[in-house]
């Protein structure tokens, strides 16, 4: 049997019935006593979620529904500023990669020491360059130690030819052939040199004396340094002493600006008698320029004509 509807209200069972946004007030009032904003922006909100329940209640469509049913209405969450909120690390549960000899190269990798060039001959009690005779130079170029280029090299190219002759042909610097046999312009690149000179009614080796600016092999053939040129130019000096040629040709840009202490471009320096310690210098392409570019051949030519011509004048006027 039901008991009455008085009795249930005695015990506090009876149904309780109050409208829907009634409900939600009531829980949304027990929320805020329960949570203490700590900031102002949070007090706001909970203002903001207040007054939405209230334009809620009083809608006319509002229902009368149990108390039961109505705690299943869902209360906005509080907005909270997230600067309150601790940020959780994305990265907190994974282990950290372990490291490699990569990570940190400077700590084990020793410092590369700076190239120190041995004790100038001089300084050991040995003859300078300038008093040297063939032998001698030749014996001191092998075991040169003035510049870093000695590390790399397998045969230092000294020079090759006539030590007497009236030609001297001066190229830049010894390439991979030339650092393996120990002599200037061979390969192709010497082919087309042979050639050049015998144009001229000249042979390598007979009246012609062959050079390099620079007596080591640069690595990857590129451009010798400043300091190296400066360290290994008082060989060249000596061998154009010893020579007494009565005209030099510079082969390539490198060597005609090294020779004539110049940056113009050689196009510039083509054409046009130069000197170099008192010997006329003629400046042309180096022949390994010529075997990639075959139309420059005829501006080569021209070269090796002036030449010609500026050694007759030299000749004549210096029969000795």
């Amino acid at each position: 049997m039901a008991l009455h509807e008085s009795a249930l209200e005695e015990f506090g069972l009876a149904p309780m019935w109050v409208r829907r946004g009634l409900a939600a007030t009531v829980d949304d009032e027990a929320a805020s006593a329960a949570a203490k904003p700590e900031t102002a922006a949070a007090n706001a909100d909970v203002t903001e979620v207040e007054s939405t329940t209230v334009r809620a209640a009083m809608e006319p469509e509002a229902k009368i529904q149990p108390v039961a049913e109505a705690t299943e209405v869902s209360v906005p969450a509080l907005k909270v500023s997230k600067a309150a909120v601790p940020q959780a690390d994305p990265f907190a549960d994974d282990e950290p990669p372990p490291l490699t000899e990569d990570d940190f190269p400077w700590l084990d990798a020793e410092p590369v020491p700076a190239f120190e060039p041995s004790v100038e001959a001089e300084a050991r009690g040995l003859p300078p360059v300038h008093s040297l005779d063939w032998d001698a130079l030749a014996e001191r170029v092998a075991g040169c130690e003035r510049c870093r280029l000695c590390e790399k090299r397998t045969n230092t190219v000294f020079g090759v030819g006539d030590r007497n002759a009236d030609w001297m042909l001066i190229g830049e610097a010894p390439g991979e052939n030339e650092d393996k046999q120990g002599e200037p312009f061979v390969g192709q690149a010497g082919k087309l040199l042979d050639n050049m000179l015998q144009s001229l009614t000249l042979a390598r080796g007979t009246n012609v004396y062959i050079a390099n600016v620079i007596k080591c092999r640069p690595p990857g053939n590129r451009n010798p340094e400043p300091d190296e040129v400066a360290r290994c130019e008082p060989y060249l000096q000596r061998q154009v002493a010893l020579v007494k040629p009565k005209l030099i040709i510079a082969l390539g840009r490198f060597a005609a600006q090294s020779l004539l202490k110049t940056d113009s471009s050689i196009s510039s320096l083509r054409g046009r008698v130069h000197q170099y310690e008192g010997v006329p210098v003629i400046v042309t392409y180096h022949p390994a320029y010529l075997l990639r570019s075959l139309a420059d051949k005829s501006k080569a030519w021209a070269d090796l004509c002036l030449a010609r011509d500026t050694y007759r004048n030299a000749a004549q006027a210096n029969p000795q």
